[in-house]
């Protein structure tokens, strides 16, 4: 157990102890440049300068356009393009829709299925815009048959049926 106390009071002196770096001209042994150190102060630099390099490095490929030749990161031009043609085909795709449909209708005048004098071509492009969205109500035969479903489910569940052990028959 001292040992160990030892051991790390040794460390500590380690660390905190001054040292001195001296660079010598080799030639006439003239000292060019002197500096007190420590360890602590050695890490505490090289730490920094670590993590400093690797902010400025980040900074560059993040905001430059250096960032293109990494794999994975596509141009901002690149980007914009596509975003571009992705918009152009939305409208071209609805453009001829419209254009189907006005087609269509000019069939169905010149076929003889529509009276010309019902045809307006704002008329048809609305309608090409209703023809979109679908309907979803109930019909007047569907309402009829749930109605029958339901006194069907009413009588199956009440518990006379159940001790007669007859179901009643549809109403057509």
């Amino acid at each position: 157990m001292p040992n160990k106390g030892l051991k790390r009071k040794k460390l500590k002196e380690n660390l905190f102890n001054k040292r001195r770096l001296i660079i010598l001209n080799e030639d006439t042994f003239e000292e060019t440049f002197s500096l007190k150190l420590t360890l602590m102060n050695v890490f505490v630099v090289a730490t920094l300068g670590a993590i400093i390099i690797t902010f400025v490095t980040t900074f560059i490929i993040a905001f430059t356009p250096l960032r293109e030749f990494i794999p994975g990161y596509s141009s901002s031009k690149l980007k914009r393009d596509a975003m571009e043609l992705a918009l152009k085909s939305d409208s071209l795709s609805n453009a001829l829709k419209h254009n189907e449909a006005y087609i269509q209708s000019i069939q169905k005048v010149l076929t003889g299925e529509l009276e010309y004098a019902k045809f307006n071509k704002d008329s048809i492009l609305e309608v090409a815009d209703e023809t979109a969205a679908v309907d979803l109500s109930a019909s007047k035969q569907e309402l009829e048959l749930r109605k029958q479903v339901d006194q069907e489910e009413k009588n199956v569940n009440t518990p006379s049926s159940a001790k007669k052990g007859k179901s009643q028959p549809l109403k057509k």
